[in-house]
C-alpha cells in the first residue's frame, strides 16, 4: 500500500491512475483497508483503475521480461554504490534498446498453451494466430 501512496502522491492532479498488477491476494481493496484503515484505504483505492494480469499467464508480463533483461544485459554482476549510477546506466540501456527497435517476440502461442495445459476449449479464428 505504501507504493500506491507514493504513486498517488506523485500524481496529485490525476483523477484516475491506471494500475496494472498481478492477482496477488494483497493487491486488493481489502488489503488497502486492512493496512490504512477503512476511510484512507477506500479513498486511496478509488484513485486507481486496476487492470489485473491473467491469473495463469504471468509469463505474459512484459515488465517481468524487461526487468530480467535489465538485470542480465545492463547490470550483470556489477554492484552500484549510488542510485544515480543505477539510474544513469539503466537509462542508457533503455535508450539503446529503443534505438535498436527491440520488441518482445512471444514464442509461447495459443497452440502451445493448449498443449501444455491440455486444454481443447473453444477454437476461434483469432486463437489460431
Amino acid at each position: 500500500m505504501r507504493a500506491l501512496q507514493k504513486i498517488a502522491a506523485r500524481y496529485p492532479q490525476a483523477k484516475r491512475i491506471h494500475l496494472v498488477q498481478d492477482n496477488l491476494n494483497t493487491h486488493s481493496l481489502k488489503s488497502a483497508v486492512a493496512v490504512l484503515g477503512a476511510l484512507e484505504g477506500r479513498r486511496l483505492w478509488r484513485r486507481f483503475e486496476v487492470h489485473y494480469t491473467p491469473k495463469h499467464a504471468s509469463w505474459l508480463n512484459a515488465a517481468e521480461i524487461e526487468a530480467s533483461l535489465v538485470s542480465r544485459e545492463c547490470l550483470g554482476r556489477n554492484r552500484l554504490a549510488f542510485l544515480v549510477d543505477l539510474i544513469s546506466r539503466v537509462a542508457a540501456w533503455r535508450r539503446a534498446a529503443e534505438d535498436e527497435g527491440r520488441t518482445i517476440d512471444w514464442t509461447f502461442r495459443v497452440d502451445d498453451a493448449r498443449r501444455k495445459f491440455r486444454y481443447d476449449g473453444l477454437i476461434t479464428a483469432r486463437s489460431r494466430q
